[in-house]
């Protein structure tokens, strides 16, 4: 393995223990979206319920703001009710879902600043 890759996966490892201790078990990558896309929301307080249509835009605002770190969006501001909005730069590289969700973890780690 490379170092990179031994570099990736022991950040990774630090923030899934971290995250574990904090939420008392492991979240999947959709719960995690999910996590920073309500950390990234400035509308409703966190009692309010979520729809599931609302919780798969939060998991899509998360997307946009991990991936604003390199260059495929820009974020473009809140509408009235809160909700960021970001518009596409570049269009995310074709890629198969393990490196789909590579490159989202390695943003992933930026954004928790590991």
């Amino acid at each position: 393995m490379t170092q990179h890759t031994d570099d990736f996966k022991q950040r990774w490892i630090a923030l899934e223990a971290m995250l574990a201790e904090r939420f008392g078990k492991l979240p999947n990558m959709e719960a995690l979206l999910y996590l920073i896309g309500i950390n990234e929301y400035q509308g409703r307080t966190p009692k309010h319920k979520f729809s599931k249509e609302e919780k798969q835009d939060l998991m899509h605002i998360a997307v946009c703001k991990v991936l604003s770190a390199g260059g495929y969006y820009e974020f473009a501001g809140y509408d009235e009710e809160g909700w960021p909005h970001y518009n596409e730069l570049q269009a995310v590289p074709e890629s198969t879902l393990e490196g789909q969700e590579h490159l989202l973890k390695e943003y992933i780690l930026l954004y928790f600043d590991l």
